[in-house]
C-alpha cells in the first residue's frame, strides 16, 4: 500500500493535483473542485499537527474497528461521511488552496506528528497515518478524474 512518506508517492500526488483545473468536475459528492482542494489541505494540516482535534464519542466506540477496515489495500468508498468541520461551503480561491495543499504534502518529508489524533479513528501510528493520508488524497483526486 502506498504511503505519503515515500517521496515518489508524494510526487505522484503533486502531479495529479497540478492536473486539476477550476473546471474539473466531480464524479460523485457535493463539493466542487475548489472546495475539495481546501478540504484536503485542511485534512493535511490536521495530519501534520498544525491543527488539533479530539476524538469524537462515536469514534471512541467504533474508530479502531473502522480504521482496520480503512487500512485494507483498496480505494476509499465513494460518499463516505466526513468530519463536520471539514465540510467546505461557499467560494474558495482554487489557486491559493491548490498551492497550499501541494506545500503541505512537502511537509511529510519531515513528519513529526507521531500518534496524531484523528477525530474519528483516534490515535494513529506513523505507518497507518502514511497510508491513510495517501488514501484520502487519492480518493479525492479520483473523485475529480485525476
Amino acid at each position: 500500500m502506498k504511503s505519503i512518506f515515500d517521496k515518489a508517492t508524494r510526487d505522484e500526488l503533486k502531479n495529479r493535483i497540478n492536473a486539476l483545473s477550476e473546471n474539473s468536475n466531480a464524479k460523485w459528492g457535493k463539493m466542487n473542485v475548489a472546495q475539495m482542494v481546501k478540504h484536503c489541505a485542511q485534512w493535511d494540516e490536521m495530519a501534520l499537527g498544525k491543527t488539533k482535534y479530539k476524538q469524537s464519542f462515536i469514534g471512541k466506540l467504533f474508530g479502531k474497528m473502522a480504521l482496520k477496515d480503512m487500512m485494507k489495500d483498496e480505494p476509499v468508498k465513494k460518499n463516505m461521511p466526513t468530519v463536520p468541520s471539514f465540510k467546505i461551503k461557499g467560494d474558495v480561491d482554487f489557486k491559493k488552496e491548490k498551492e497550499k495543499w501541494i506545500s503541505l504534502l512537502d511537509g511529510y518529508a519531515n513528519f513529526s506528528n507521531e500518534g496524531f489524533i484523528h477525530p474519528f479513528f483516534g490515535t494513529m501510528n506513523k505507518q497507518d497515518t502514511g497510508h491513510l493520508v495517501y488514501k484520502h488524497a487519492d480518493h479525492h483526486l479520483q473523485q475529480f478524474n485525476c
